[in-house]
């Protein structure tokens, strides 16, 4: 017995242990859902996700600090990286349709370190997400309370530190964001109280979004400076990604944010009539659509206004004042809040679900996946996301922000990528409805893209990533690793091959 019991040690899957594909599909089995989806609900479930805070809020940043006029190449760019990935997220939403995205896709493939690191990683992408919508929001909400005679003072409307220059020309250093902070608790509160988005309202803000967009384009190109484009490319100041080509890669790597959401595009792959054709075309044409808009939105934004002026939280509603029409610049700006509050809700409300589904596997201790025995929701969990969440946006420039996402969300797709590959091998028997093609070149092609644009993000941005992700180690060794329900579970499980 003491023999069997040291081999049983030396066999131990510890942290590298992973839940058996087998077993997931056989828990989606019992959640067969009704296959209605065809390829054009398919392309428009992706223009809805896709079209949210990016467009929004980057353009501007991205514009001003790094490409110029030639943002417009950054965003084809970053759709060409997105294809690869999507692509991927397809295979892997059709092999495993359960809840938990990336995390459960990873948990399943490369183990559970990797699925902490990933999870932990996802923080980056939704709670900082929704502190990057909401400095958005904020200036949007100055700009649109300004049309209406209401001036909220600028030091009270920006990150400690940040310089906000007036249309006078003259100057102000922000003290704290406080519209950004109200409108992430405000809407903390609405998610605590159980407060749900119903099919009708989130179709009612995909078009309000859309609605937006092609206004500000259609109306917009016809105010356009053509010499506003005049240098395409600014010439290079000396130092990577200021500028010139390699300017337009890191205008990439920051507006990568407008493209977040594409993922979501692969979990209806369970209620998809034909997965096999149906998602590559929802997914690459919701994408292509998209990226079309982009360039779009990107060259009037930039023909109305020089990109030299557009480094702030609200570029569309500062080329909209350009064009002097105060009942479409309040139009757009309404749009655009419409929009950016459907954002920053579902981003909280995915940060929270996040948790609970990393608590359930006794990763993070039991406060978050404790439900509130009348609301119904995870009340302790969303609190304590929102107050942190609210503190950052109040805080931190949009820009650092904007950075931390878009770095955190390439890694995550990065290890989705390379978790196709990997079960290609380890589980190679197993039917797939929809297979990326080419693998492992689409793959590879997907991580090389991902890995290309978090290279050109400055070096402090990724120290920002190792520091959170050595933090996030520490706690999994602390708690993560000891609480684990699938090691101390009465079930073997598989360890990596």
């Amino acid at each position: 017995m003491a023999d069997q019991g040291l081999a049983d040690r030396a066999v131990d899957p510890g942290m590298m242990c992973r839940k058996t594909v087998s077993d997931i599909i056989a828990e989606g089995a019992h959640h067969t859902l009704p296959k209605t989806l065809g390829p054009w609900s398919i392309t428009a479930l992706g223009i809805g996700c896709i079209i949210g805070a990016g467009i929004f809020v980057l353009t501007g940043t991205a514009a001003a600090q790094y490409a110029g006029p030639a943002i417009m190449l950054s965003f084809v760019v970053g759709g060409i990286a997105c294809a690869f990935v999507g692509l991927c997220y397809a295979e892997l939403a059709a092999l495993l349709p359960v809840s938990g995205s990336t995390y459960t896709y990873t948990y399943a493939t490369l183990g559970e370190l990797v699925a902490w690191i990933i999870g932990w990683d996802l923080v980056l992408e939704y709670a900082m997400g929704a502190a990057t919508v909401g400095v958005g929001w904020s200036g949007y909400a100055v700009s649109l309370l300004a049309n209406f005679g209401i001036h909220v003072p600028p030091a009270y409307a920006a990150a400690p530190g940040t310089v906000v220059r007036l249309v006078d020309g003259s100057t102000v250093t922000g003290i704290v964001n406080l519209p950004a902070a109200f409108i992430i608790l405000f809407l903390t509160a609405m998610l605590i109280g159980g407060t749900k988005e119903s099919a009708r309202l989130n179709n009612i803000m995909v078009a309000v979004k859309l609605a937006v967009v092609l206004a500000f384009i259609l109306i917009g190109a016809g105010f356009v400076t053509s010499s506003n484009w005049t240098p395409f490319i600014p010439a290079n100041t000396g130092e990577f990604g200021h500028f010139g080509w390699s300017g337009i890669l890191r205008g990439a790597s920051v507006v990568f944010f407008a493209f977040i959401g594409f993922d979501a595009v692969s979990t209806a792959a369970q209620e998809t009539a034909n997965p096999q054709k149906d998602m590559p075309i929802g997914i690459l044409g919701s994408l292509f659509i998209c990226t079309a808009l982009y360039v779009l939105v990107s060259a009037v934004l930039t023909g109305l206004v020089s990109y030299q002026q557009l480094n702030v939280a609200d570029p569309i509603a500062r080329a909209v004042d350009v064009i002097g029409w105060a009942w479409f610049a309040v139009l757009i700006k309404v749009g655009a809040l419409a929009g950016l509050t459907t954002v920053i809700l579902v981003l909280l409300y995915g940060q929270s679900r996040i948790f609970f589904t990393m608590a359930n596997d006794g990763l993070l201790p039991g406060l978050f996946r404790r439900v509130h025995p009348r609301l119904g929701t995870p009340s302790a969990s969303l609190g304590l996301v929102g107050v942190v969440v609210a503190a950052i946006s109040a805080l931190v420039p949009i820009h650092i922000l904007g950075e931390m996402v878009s770095i955190g969300t390439l890694f995550a797709f990065i290890l989705v990528c390379c978790a196709v590959i990997y079960l290609r091998r380890s589980d190679a028997e197993i039917a797939r409805p929809f297979r990326t093609p080419a693998v492992p070149v689409v793959p590879l092609g997907g991580v090389l893209c991902c890995l290309a644009l978090m290279i050109a993000l400055p070096w402090e941005t990724w120290l920002r990533l190792i520091v959170w992700l050595a933090i996030g180690l520490v706690i999994y060794a602390a708690y993560g690793s000891r609480h684990s329900v699938l090691r101390r579970g009465p079930r073997a499980q598989r360890p990596l091959r």
